[in-house]
């Protein structure tokens, strides 16, 4: 292995450790290197970092070295955490979220056999969202997770129970089943407001 070969994987081991962060004598044992060369390599690299075409430093604090975002570029990170991220949900995560509203307690499997597509996408999508939860398993073969709406979902809604969501018409006819596709389409343009 050539040394650039040994930075690139050095870089990698610091990335990967994150605040952990990784010691000489742990990338050199790692690259089966001396330390001596584990050190030239650290060395490179930081000079490499110094470049101001590069937004990366390694950072050493007791003897273990971390691989760090530059402090002049703070203004940056800090206006991208204050930035709304875009919470407009999928389609499928919609459709997703009525299927397990109006048909809870539900498995995944009875999910997808309903949308006729896999869900496992959007289910974690709404696990992440806390709109949903899992509320136990199944008596049957396997013993699945059954699903259900969240509290935050009630909460988000506006609704102080699962009576109040709109009815939902014995038809598939699509023009029967408007209120109930406006009231969750409600989600996607609140949160971009």
């Amino acid at each position: 292995m050539d040394i650039g070969e040994r930075k690139a994987v050095a870089e990698g081991l610091l990335f990967a450790t994150g605040d952990e962060g990784v010691t000489i004598k742990q990338l050199s044992k790692v690259l089966n290197i001396t330390e001596d060369v584990a050190t030239e390599l650290i060395d490179e690299l930081k000079d490499d970092y110094e470049q101001k075409t590069r937004g990366l430093k390694i950072m050493e604090a007791n003897g273990v070295l971390h691989l760090t975002t530059k402090p002049e570029h703070s203004s940056y990170f800090k206006k991208l955490i204050e930035t709304p991220r875009s919470t407009r949900m999928s389609q499928a995560a919609l459709e997703t979220l009525a299927i397990i509203a109006y048909q809870q307690p539900i498995t995944r499997a009875e999910i997808d056999e309903i949308r006729g597509v896999k869900s496992d996408g959007p289910v974690q999508t709404l696990l992440n969202r806390s709109l949903i939860e899992e509320m136990g398993r199944k008596e049957t073969i396997g013993r699945p997770i059954l699903f259900r709406t969240s509290k935050d979902f009630l909460t988000y809604f506006g609704l102080t129970s699962l009576d109040e969501l709109p009815p939902l018409q014995e038809t598939t006819d699509d023009t029967n089943n408007q209120e109930v596709d406006l009231f969750f389409e409600r989600f996607n343009d609140e949160l971009e407001e």
